[in-house]
């Protein structure tokens, strides 16, 4: 009896331990290799970049901007409804997609910054803090410059589906205080390893990031010369960011194709204005990019086959406007005819953008000559941005004696053509800046009062789902009616 019951209790230990290992076994089992619960910094901030880039600057609300800044003309359909201001302008379905990637970039982002933060489990590691810092900046600046009060300050946690609304002067202040800290960071020491290739933008060269600080506390400072002018230090801001091209805040990497090219592949819905062709033929005649940037709908040739003439179908805002993929001219600068147009630069922030803001801030200090050089550095830029089309030997004429008022407009004017077409974001909250300093700079054709967007809408997710928000929408034409606070709104 004693031999079995010994027997007994070996079984019975033995098949704990065997339960025991198993268990063990089953737990890695279970673990999903491909989805862990913990990452590393590094390779979440790779993501957030090329998020940034492609689905933040290059998403529809680029191309909802280049149709209301007509930099580019909307003939079919999302596109065409905005347009003609049909529908799409004050629905909330119609940057719902937008709306929703950068709350999520957002909320990676703060993953990072809670990591590298004190009591994070990447304590020290200050420069990817402010790379993070940077780009929560940049996606915070888009959604408000947009949406104008949005929900932040208590939004960014995925479990308050209900956050209210926070002031757009009130996010502004926290833009500032993560660029601040981003530039401190940045600075500083650190023994973690450099970010290396995991920093697609800047290959870990943090010099250039605290450039990028710089920049985009110039561009925000001038967001808000409406509400606070203050263009001494816009001045200061631009020469501390970047004094060469390298150091551009941009994206160009083969596998994240030019937004704009792949929006022509895939849906033929942008092309051509009258009211860019207008305003670049206005500046010079003989401009080559009225020749390059505008595909023409039919060429005629003689029996040597020499270019006898060509015809350009433009959207022209001002007229009835047909519904159609192929009745309009393309941009010469996304047209799928030339594949090399996959390659083009993804632009978060330019240096011809910050010459121009520079030379921007001279003019309105009376301190033209200074304003006038800022702005042929800008145009020469602009010229030659990474893109299949350049112009080198291309030397833009400027009137004599430009001043006052003029000056303003041909600095506003050549920054609006330099833009076209990734950069339409900016464009569309420079028309706005200027529209609330009582400034027409760019000769939109759209006829008509109440007619330019202001501002876009709420995504659906939280008009659905946010009372807060919900209350804020309304029926949507919100957006003809109210300024965000910048440009002289309440929200």
């Amino acid at each position: 009896m004693k031999r079995i019951k010994y027997l007994v209790l070996t079984i019975i230990a033995s098949s704990f331990a065997l339960q025991s290992c198993s268990e063990d076994k089953m737990d890695d089992i279970n673990k999903d290799q491909n989805n862990p619960q913990d990452v590393e910094s590094k390779y979440i901030i790779t993501d957030m970049m090329v998020k940034s880039a492609f689905s933040t600057t290059g998403s529809d609300l680029a191309f909802y901007s280049s149709v209301y800044t007509e930099l580019l003309g909307g003939a079919y359909n999302q596109m065409y409804n905005a347009q003609v201001r049909v529908g799409e302008p004050i629905l909330s379905s119609t940057y719902n997609n937008s709306w929703g990637t950068i709350y999520s970039t957002l909320r990676n982002l703060n993953i990072i910054i809670e990591k590298c933060s004190e009591g994070g489990t990447e304590e020290g590691n200050v420069h990817a803090l402010g790379m993070a810092q940077v780009l929560k900046a940049y996606n915070l600046a888009i959604l408000t410059d947009l949406f104008g009060d949005v929900p932040y300050f208590d939004a960014l946690d995925v479990n308050n589906s209900i956050a209210e609304l926070s002031k757009q002067e009130d996010i502004y202040k926290e833009i500032f205080t993560l660029l601040d800290n981003a530039i401190a960071n940045l600075k500083a020491s650190t023994n973690y390893p450099s970010m290396g290739a995991q920093d697609i933008i800047f290959l870990g060269n943090t010099n250039a990031w605290v450039k990028t600080a710089y920049g985009l506390k110039a561009r925000y400072t001038m967001r808000l010369s409406h509400v606070a002018p203050q263009y001494n230090e816009v001045i200061a801001l631009v020469d501390q960011s970047f004094t060469d091209r390298k150091d551009e805040f941009m994206l160009q990497d083969g596998k994240v194709p030019y937004p704009f090219y792949t929006f022509a592949v895939e849906r033929t819905a942008l092309f051509g204005s009258q009211t860019f062709f207008n305003v670049m033929q206005a500046n010079d005649p003989n401009d080559p990019r009225l020749v390059d940037y505008f595909v023409p709908t039919e060429i005629i040739y003689d029996e040597n086959d020499v270019e006898i003439s060509r015809t350009l179908s433009l959207v022209d805002a001002s007229k009835t406007i047909v519904p159609s993929q192929s009745a309009y001219s393309l941009s010469g600068i996304s047209s799928p005819t030339d594949v090399n147009n996959r390659g083009n630069a993804i632009y978060l922030l330019s240096m011809h953008e910050l010459k121009f803001i520079q030379a921007e801030a001279y003019a309105r200090t009376g301190q033209d000559a200074l304003a006038i050089e800022a702005l042929k550095e800008g145009i020469a830029l602009g010229l030659n941005k990474r893109q299949t089309l350049t112009y080198p030997g291309y030397t833009y004429p400027l009137a004599e004696g430009l001043t006052g008022n003029d000056l303003i407009k041909t600095i506003a004017q050549s920054k609006y053509i330099s833009f076209n077409e990734v950069e339409a974001i900016e464009a569309y909250n420079d028309i706005r800046r200027w529209k609330a300093m009582g400034e027409e700079n760019i000769p939109l054709l759209f006829p008509g009062e109440n007619t330019f967007p202001l501002r876009f809408t709420y995504g659906q997710s939280d008009v659905v789902s946010n009372p807060f928000v919900q209350a804020a929408f309304g029926d949507g034409r919100y957006v003809y009616t109210e300024n965000v606070w910048w440009a002289g709104g309440t929200r």
